[in-house]
Formats: structure tokens, C-alpha cells, sequence
């Protein structure tokens, strides 16, 4: 008992949290990175989003590859099409599937939304599994009814016909992070 009262005063003092499923693999950052490098991409910073993590919980991250460290998280809905579930996402890259694609896109184009915020990115896929990304009419954007903080064991579900959907809050930090950025930035959606 005394050595738990000790550990919680340990990371209570200096700031520890305990680490739900937020966290990349450093095999997968280090992907990201060289993935940026051979593109000619931003190198700063990469959007993943993990989507075996629970629709209730964090899976859209911001890594900084400068910092090595999250920077922004938050909730996405994963699309509705194909047989999705509130947390048994169906993937596809069929045009009307309404599914979400797995695999890198290029982030870049800033554009007016009737959604959230206002504001989307177009995303462009780079691989065989979306690479009808922009066809399909794919964005990153907000949708003002989703929540800002995790909702588990509630759900985030039905808000999406594909794209990548964010809190409002959420897309007001990424859009602050994504207007200033000269190239292209990587999203990649994984599970």
C-alpha cells in the first residue's frame, strides 16, 4: 500500500499520465517520417489516425517529429457504408461506399465547408486502398455535434460518409497547425 501511495505521489508531482491507446509505435513514426522525406512533404508534423482505437476515444493525432511527441488529439468518426458499426469500421475505396480509406494522403487545399467550422482540407490518396480519395470527395473537416473530449464507452458513429470527422475544437487546432504549412502534409489513416 505504500509503495502505491508513493507512486501516486511521484506522478502526481511531476506530471505523469497514465497512457491510454495514445501512443504511436516508433516504427510507424519513423515511416511517417521517411514517407515525408521521399515525397518532398512537410517534415514537421504527420495526422495519424488509428482507427482500432474505439470511436469513443482519442485516434486522430498530431505528431510533431520535432518535439517526438503528440501534440493534438481528439476524436474522428469513421465513415458509416459497407456494414460499419459504431465500432467495427467497414474500409473501402469504391466510389458511394461511404466508408473510410485506409492508407497515406497528401493534406493540402484549404476550402470552404457547409460543415463544422467552415473550413476543410482536401485529401489526396496515395495508395491503392484510396487513391479515389479526391473522386469520392474526401475531406478533413469538423461537424459541430461531435464532441470535443472522449466519450467512452459512448460511441462516434453516423457522421461521416467517409471522411476523416473532427470536433470543432479539435479541427481548430489542426486548421491553425495546417494553414501556416507550405507543402503538403501526411494524413494516414490506419488500423
Amino acid at each position: 500500500m505504500h509503495k502505491l501511495s508513493a507512486l501516486l505521489i511521484l506522478f502526481t508531482l511531476f506530471g505523469f499520465k497514465p497512457t491510454a491507446n495514445n501512443e504511436i509505435s516508433a516504427d510507424r513514426i519513423k515511416e511517417a517520417l521517411v514517407f515525408c522525406q521521399k515525397n518532398k512533404m512537410d517534415t514537421s508534423i504527420a495526422i495519424m489516425v488509428d482507427m482500432g482505437i474505439h470511436s469513443g476515444k482519442n485516434r486522430i493525432f498530431v505528431y510533431d517529429f520535432k518535439q517526438k511527441q503528440i501534440t493534438i488529439e481528439g476524436l474522428c468518426a469513421h465513415g458509416v457504408g459497407g456494414g460499419s458499426t459504431p465500432t467495427k469500421p467497414v474500409f473501402s475505396n469504391k466510389e458511394g461506399s461511404y466508408c473510410t480509406s485506409l492508407g497515406k494522403y497528401k493534406v493540402k487545399g484549404r476550402s470552404y465547408s457547409n460543415w463544422g467550422i467552415n473550413v476543410h482540407y482536401k485529401m489526396y490518396g496515395l495508395e491503392k486502398t484510396n487513391n479515389n480519395a479526391f473522386k469520392r470527395i474526401v475531406v478533413l473537416h469538423s461537424y459541430t455535434p461531435a464532441p470535443n473530449q472522449e466519450i467512452y464507452p459512448q460511441t462516434l458513429f453516423g457522421q461521416s460518409a467517409g471522411c476523416p470527422v473532427l470536433s470543432d475544437g479539435t479541427m481548430r487546432k489542426i486548421d491553425g497547425l495546417l494553414k501556416t504549412r507550405k507543402k503538403p502534409v501526411l494524413l494516414w489513416i490506419y488500423a
